[in-house]
């Protein structure tokens, strides 16, 4: 029995080392695919990161609709390669599970993406466009990836009216979650200076360590929220704290430390600046900051995408999927300030772990939901 579409890519996707930043072949492999079945492709590199954009129908704007599907093609390294059952990029499938990294996250995604495409192409009413923006560097630092994609397509033109990113959104089983929103992500890197003496003469020094825990009890003290309607409690947490001092009886002349918020659609990266200055005044003589932002909290209603999104996967599946905003961030924050995006992938349970792989029927399935969200759209 020969392999579905979505197989025979995922398996291909899997055989390329692809692990940030390189590109492994698998843009190459997509590029090549789009030309097979008509379409066109353009390679989008900045600062030696790959990405490439695929598009079925006409460059630049167009008259019909133009639906989107985002995704990576990179992996996270897959570690300590003994400890592996099956080899990490062999994409072998045993007992109906296709093994290898990048099997969830995200190389079957973009996959399904082609096999939907690929069964659906033919009913693309003159006009209408879909595309693929893939990126190589979302397992990084993502300065270059989708970003760089997004700014070359409005240079180009290119603008599509809803976007479905693949990451797994699933925490158990296919249908469980569509992704309809993202919380922010600020981290804030502290640094207290003082001056460096004696434990038995703390007249004579200045520890820096005191004012830096203040800051961070004043941040960490009371909860930022309660949640709101489709977000959790926003969440500040201390992730890292050093004096680089190895002495029992040294005051350090430096602390440093670094606090990750994740926050929801009650704050801004400009609000939450704001509270951290204020934590940080009082303390001014010794602390100084930095910070860097992820991304911004946002949501699209339900009904601007995702029911369409639910309604079909409940006709796949027979659940009907909750909405949700949970987890990390991911490339459909840089994505939703061109057009309605929400998220629906594979079952995210093996997602970077020894021996990432999923389920061949959950990948045929979602490949079949994906073409089915793309006859229900252009159907209107």
């Amino acid at each position: 029995m020969t392999d579905s579409p979505a197989l025979t890519h995922a398996r291909a996707l899997i055989q390329c080392p692809s692990v940030t930043p390189i590109e492994g072949g698998a843009l190459e492999y997509m590029a090549a695919w789009a030309e097979r079945l008509g379409g066109w492709s353009e390679r989008v590199d900045r600062h030696g990161t790959p990405n490439l954009f695929i598009k079925f129908g006409n460059r630049g704007a167009t008259n019909g609709r133009h639906f989107a599907f985002a995704g990576h093609t990179d992996v996270v390294p897959v570690g300590d390669e003994a400890a592996w059952t099956h080899p990490p990029f062999g994409a072998e499938i045993v007992d109906g599970v296709l093994y290898g990294r990048g099997a969830v996250d995200m190389k079957s995604g973009v996959a399904c993406f082609m096999g939907a495409v690929e069964a659906m192409l033919s009913q693309r009413a003159e006009g209408d466009a879909i595309s693929l923006i893939i990126t190589g560097d979302e397992e990084g630092p993502a300065t270059d990836g989708t970003r760089a994609l997004l700014d070359w397509m409005a240079q180009a033109g290119e603008r599509p009216d809803v976007c479905i990113v693949g990451e797994p959104t699933n925490p158990n089983a296919l249908g469980d979650s569509i992704k309809i929103g993202r919380r922010g992500s600020v981290t804030a890197y502290f640094e207290s200076t003082g001056t460096q003496g004696h434990v038995a003469y703390p007249h004579l020094a200045d520890n820096p360590v005191h004012p830096l825990l203040a800051v961070l009890t004043a941040l960490t003290a009371e909860p930022l929220d309660h949640g709101t309607e489709h977000f959790q409690a926003s969440s500040a947490q201390v992730v890292t704290f050093d004096v680089g001092n190895s002495a029992d009886n040294l005051i350090p002349a430096k602390a440093t430390a670094s606090v990750n918020i994740r926050f929801n659609d009650e704050h801004s990266s400009d609000s939450l600046k704001a509270w951290i200055d204020a934590a940080v005044e009082p303390h001014r003589a010794n602390v100084s900051y930095r910070y860097r932002i992820s991304g911004e909290s946002f949501i699209y209603p339900p009904e601007a995408f995702g029911a369409l999104i639910a309604d079909v996967v409940e006709e796949h599946t027979g659940r009907r999927p909750e909405y949700s905003t949970a987890g990390g961030t991911s490339d459909a924050r840089f994505i939703k300030d061109i057009c309605p995006v929400a998220e629906f992938g594979l079952v995210g349970q093996t997602m970077h772990k020894v021996d990432e792989r999923v389920d061949v029927a959950d990948l045929e399935a979602l490949s079949a939901i994906y073409a089915s969200l793309l006859q229900r759209y252009f159907s209107g």
